[in-house]
């Protein structure tokens, strides 16, 4: 499929370890990726963890698959 970039799109999770990471909707004035992609289009994305004194993160390559993954 496509390769998609857009700007101010952001949403939080709750999932923990490997796999497909499930999005809990869009911060406010956020878009969500379900609302940018298509399944199967792949786009840069990064994960923060934000909890005071952790300082961990991940950035990539992924690809969308409808359903919220």
């Amino acid at each position: 499929m496509a390769f998609v970039l857009k700007d101010r799109v952001k949403e939080s999770t709750t999932s923990v370890g490997t796999g497909a990471i499930d999005l809990g909707g869009a911060a406010a004035t956020f878009d969500t990726f379900q609302s940018v992609l298509t399944d199967g289009s792949t786009t840069y994305y990064a994960i923060v963890h934000t909890s005071s004194g952790v300082d961990e993160w991940e950035t990539g390559l992924g690809t969308w698959n409808t359903g919220n993954t």
